[in-house]
């Protein structure tokens, strides 16, 4: 982040940003910093308003105060009483509330947004392109885009992800309400207005995972509210990642990922990262549903959901703070994640050649074999190789994605711990114990 965006009182903002950030009309505004003097922009040679980080913040507190039934007059003179002795409100304010930031403020909604939400998936499911992109013109119509983007179509999505992993749902269904999902997000980005606020921020999808609905959605939703964001879009390496930094020098890097496989990639971003002056925030399911994983990632987690996290990220774009150290590597998990990398390929290829000898078809093979190693390095690498025990519904996983029978994927486990079993010495016996529980359960 650069000196200028540390400085709470640089003049950073126009009229436009400042009413999109508060919520408030321009004549109000105006009114109170003519009778109160609350506000207090500069003004460029032109005779524009130019406001601070600190003038949006003493507008955000005089707006708390009204909110708790005070008067705009009161407000002000509170304002002055905590001057006059010295304090700072923004900081009386801060400790009495608490640090949690503020969400994305949603309207309350009725029965009318479930019942188009119904609608719209009913259509997907149909793979009605044209019913569905009308139930959307009808409920963009109705409320506010960010109230679509999140209660229908996120949703939505998540809805029909259910039913795909419930069996009601096939593969083709879910991947055409992604798809439907994903272009309606790309063309609210493409048609939202241009930044109004200096600082930039990237978003990525980690290495390895292509889940990119959700960081679609965070850049649109910070995008309506004025940020300058780059999307990189999904599986972007960690290399790549620190040469975007030093080029585009953001102010902010997000990173989101979904599965455990994934997640791992994030334990080296900060350490990649540590010459550059930036703030770290990441998130994704897998990090709601193993909140251990946190531990291990010295960034800041933003929260188990999208309008929690819009919050927290402006939060930490203007009041940096630092994030909490990485929980120490536990050198056994670190000796057996060595080992395995160095004899995966000896791994994969015997349970190749044991498939190929005794006829067994081999079309998913690699990635099977992907798959169960992005799990077996994400436990090591997070030191706990316990994890893998909430991966037990990998094999449902495996058999929804590859259409395989549970004998057939119990097989595959078989294959694959007798060949390690060849492979692996006590170094990484603990991958073997763990192959072992499978087959047992």
């Amino acid at each position: 982040m650069s000196k200028t965006a540390n400085n709470l009182d640089a003049p950073l903002y126009n009229l436009k940003a400042v009413v999109m950030e508060t919520g408030l009309k321009p004549p109000t505004i105006r009114a109170w910093e003519r009778r109160y003097g609350m506000p207090s922009p500069q003004r460029t040679a032109g005779g524009h308003r130019q406001y601070s980080q600190h003038d949006i913040d003493t507008l955000k507190w005089l707006m708390a105060r009204q909110s708790e039934g005070m008067s705009i007059s009161h407000a002000v003179e509170l304002w002055k009483a905590f001057d006059a002795q010295g304090e700072d409100p923004l900081t009386e304010l801060d400790a009495g509330e608490g640090s949690e930031p503020a969400k994305l403020d949603l309207p309350e909604l009725g029965s009318e947004i479930e019942e188009l939400r119904q609608a719209w998936i009913d259509a997907c499911l149909a793979f009605d392109r044209a019913r569905a992109e009308q139930v959307l013109a009808r409920a963009f119509a109705l409320f506010p885009p960010e109230v679509v983007s999140i209660e229908l179509i996120q949703a939505g999505l998540r809805k029909v992800g259910e039913l795909w992993y419930a069996g009601e749902a096939s593969v083709q269904q879910e991947h055409f309400t992604s798809a439907l999902s994903i272009q309606r997000l790309e063309m609210l980005i493409a048609a939202a207005p241009p930044p109004i606020r200096p600082e930039r921020i990237i978003i990525a999808s980690a290495q390895d995972d292509y889940h990119v609905f959700s960081p679609l959605l965070l850049t649109y939703l910070l995008r309506r509210r004025g940020w300058d964001v780059l999307y990189l879009g999904a599986d972007v390496p960690v290399a790549e990642l620190e040469e975007t930094v030093a080029q585009i020098r953001p102010h902010m890097l997000i990173v989101s990922t979904q599965l455990l496989s994934t997640a791992a990639s994030l334990v080296d971003i900060p350490s990649a990262l540590e010459g550059h002056d930036l703030s770290i925030g990441y998130g994704g399911l897998v990090f709601n549903m193993m909140p251990q994983l946190r531990e291990h990632i010295s960034a800041h987690y933003l929260g188990p959901t999208i309008e929690g996290a819009i919050g927290k990220i402006e939060q930490l774009i203007h009041r940096r703070t630092t994030p909490p150290p990485a929980a120490p590597v536990d050198e056994r998990h670190h000796e057996a994640l060595e080992q395995f990398e160095k004899r995966r390929t000896l791994i994969e290829s015997t349970v190749w050649n044991s498939y190929a000898a005794a006829n067994k078809p081999t079309d998913q093979l690699a990635e099977l074999n992907l798959d169960l190693a992005g799990i077996i390095r994400a436990a090591l690498k997070f030191s706990s190789i316990d994890l893998l025990s909430r991966e037990m519904e990998w094999i449902h996983y495996l058999m929804t994605s590859y259409k395989l029978t549970e004998n057939e994927v119990r097989d595959y486990i078989r294959t694959y711990y007798e060949s390690a079993s060849v492979h692996l010495d006590e170094q990484a016996h603990m991958i073997i114990e763990w192959l072992e529980d499978v087959l047992n359960s």
